[in-house]
């Protein structure tokens, strides 16, 4: 490995770390310990760019979280546990806070989130659209109408249409670019086509979905920082919930109008 590859890997690695919960001094003495295998506080000190005398503070966090062993030798030496260790020991840490923070928020939820909702809301973030819409399609009861632009379609949304279709719901999806339409297909095969209101690849949409005709939401395609390649465009998408939200009066219109053509 090049020296710039085994910065970057320790860059990374300690900014992960760092997002993990570890603190700065921390994150590093256990990246240069997984470079050492094994070392005292000098060691540690020479190799990550902590002080000696933080090291054992650094170190005494790392043997609280299960992370080092120490030998009581004069002086101290520290062994890091191995990286495949350290993986679960994180990923089991992390699953264990995210079921203890779902559990507190499902205790505070309203439970109001499917219900009427005032006004029409903005999500930013081709990220946060795409969990949107996922999250719409999962609540889907009867009838699920969708259309979108090939570049917003990840294969988690494809997935779930796919589990929606097996629990019952009918999928309807407007014609799109040949390559969507043909994944969508092989994911969906009961799914329904009908005929686009307009020639998708000439507008700046980025997808339109209705959900039981009470949920729906739009979204359009905006200049972004160019984390998405290959274009540098992100999205923006509005949307509403309950029968009388006039976002959704007014798709439920739009696709009510096109299905009832297509039947005919």
């Amino acid at each position: 490995m090049s020296e710039d590859s085994s910065d970057r890997a320790r860059s990374t690695a300690i900014r992960q770390l760092k997002a993990l919960g570890l603190s700065t001094y921390a994150a590093r003495t256990f990246v240069a310990l997984v470079s050492l295998d094994e070392g005292s506080a000098q060691d540690v000190s020479e190799v990550a760019d902590v002080p000696r005398t933080r090291v054992y503070d650094a170190a005494d966090e790392l043997r609280d979280r299960g992370l080092v062993d120490v030998k009581q030798s004069s002086p101290k030496r520290y062994w890091a546990i191995s990286t495949e260790t350290a993986g679960r020991h994180f990923g089991q840490e992390y699953e264990h806070r995210v079921t203890s923070l779902t559990d507190a928020l499902d205790t505070l939820d309203s439970g109001n989130h499917t219900t009427e909702q005032r006004g029409v809301w903005t999500v930013v973030g081709r990220d946060t659209v795409s969990e949107r819409v996922i999250d719409f399609i999962s609540t889907a009861d009867d009838e699920i109408v969708y259309m979108t632009a090939e570049e917003v379609l990840s294969e988690e949304i494809a997935e779930s249409l796919s589990r929606a279709s097996d629990r019952g719901v009918s999928v309807r999806l407007a014609e799109m670019s040949r390559s969507a339409q043909d994944r969508l297909e092989r994911k969906v095969p009961d799914a329904q086509l009908f005929e686009s209101l307009w020639d998708w690849s000439d507008t700046p949409a980025g997808r339109l979905l209705m959900v039981d005709q009470e949920q729906t939401l739009v979204s359009v395609l905006v200049d972004g920082n160019g984390e998405h390649p290959p274009e540098p465009r992100d999205e923006t998408a509005i949307w509403g919930t309950g029968a009388t939200n006039s976002l959704v009066v007014i798709l439920k219109t739009v696709f009510t109008w096109q299905l009832n053509n297509n039947r005919e």
